[in-house]
């Protein structure tokens, strides 16, 4: 069998992969370098590759995706029938949470205009600043990254409201919560509302300009999902005025954002390139081959693997 590894690995990494796949063939290739020949010769692909190159990988058993998200892979005919796919579902959380932390309190602190103002030499208080203590914070999307993000705001005294795609468990340290159609509802309510979803057809436009406008004028909005789930130009006429705190956004549509796109001289929007995830901090790229080995292992003994997508949803099967 062959397993393709399109992930940036270390000799120690290899010799995880191949202890856990013994007396297979492995062959490594970054995913910028893979041609649709190489592809299609894999049993196994650990590392995503472009969606359009599957179709023709007549061997493929099963892929295991990088990311959380599943967007293009769950189309009809994207992958051959059979094939399995799973995704890191549980590796970003740590990283992207404290992304999104640190984006919330540039504004909360004024820390991007005080930032400006070293740039020119001055030293002018901007008055008041918002602490996390006694706010209420809206989570959509209780996943890894949103419940990691809960969880850090609700230590730092923050009433935590939750939403999810689907009636589950409520955690002990969320205050209240409730599924999607609930949104408009509890909206009112949140100084922060934060976005950690999926791109599908039912999250485009989730936040949009009736939902905005039943938001608190000193709301803050927080995007780490996929930047189809806000309008962004009704994100854009909110925050221009005055109807919106700010906007924190590490995703955005479109992406990548053109130079002379509106929303990037929009009042008190924080914008970063996606760059909360991926490889940016080694502890994520760590737990992302760690279950990559993990389910290689699992793949070779025919055990159940982690995190297989239900190809009707794009979610984690529960």
């Amino acid at each position: 069998m062959r397993i393709l590894v399109v992930l940036p690995v270390k000799d120690r990494h290899k010799e995880r992969f191949q202890k856990a796949a013994p007396g297979h063939e492995l062959v490594y290739c970054l995913a910028s370098e893979v041609t649709p020949d190489l592809a299609a010769t894999a049993d196994v692909i650990l590392g995503n590759i472009p969606v359009s190159m599957l179709s023709g990988c007549s061997h493929l058993k099963w892929i295991q995706l990088n990311n959380a998200g599943t967007e293009g892979f769950c189309e009809p005919g994207a992958l051959p029938e059979g094939t399995v796919l799973t995704n890191a579902t549980g590796a970003y959380g740590t990283a992207i949470s404290e992304h999104m932390i640190a984006m919330v309190f540039m504004l909360h602190k004024h820390l991007h205009e005080y930032y400006m103002q070293q740039q020119s030499c001055q030293w002018q208080r901007l008055g008041p600043m918002t602490v996390a203590d006694q706010s209420t914070t809206l989570v959509l999307g209780m996943g890894d990254i949103g419940t990691a993000f809960a969880k850090k705001m609700h230590a730092m005294g923050s009433y935590i409201i939750g939403i999810r795609r689907s009636k589950r468990p409520k955690p002990d340290f969320v205050g209240e919560q409730y599924t999607m159609d609930a949104l408009a509802q509890v909206l009112p309510r949140a100084d922060i509302v934060a976005m950690s979803l999926p791109g599908y057809d039912e999250t485009r436009h989730i936040i949009n300009e009736e939902m905005l406008r039943r938001m608190k004028p000193s709301a803050v909005l927080v995007n780490v999902g996929r930047g189809m789930s806000v309008d962004t130009m009704a994100l854009c006429r909110a925050l221009n005025e005055g109807r919106l705190g700010g906007a924190c956004l590490d995703v955005t549509d479109p992406e990548p954002l053109p130079p002379d796109h509106p929303l990037w001289k929009a009042r008190n929007a924080i914008i970063t390139p996606h760059a909360s995830g991926g490889f940016a901090l080694d502890v994520t790229l760590e737990k992302i081959l760690d279950l990559c080995a993990q389910n290689l292992e699992r793949f070779i003994n025919g055990q159940p693997l982690v995190n297989v997508i239900d190809m009707r949803t794009g979610y984690v099967k529960r």
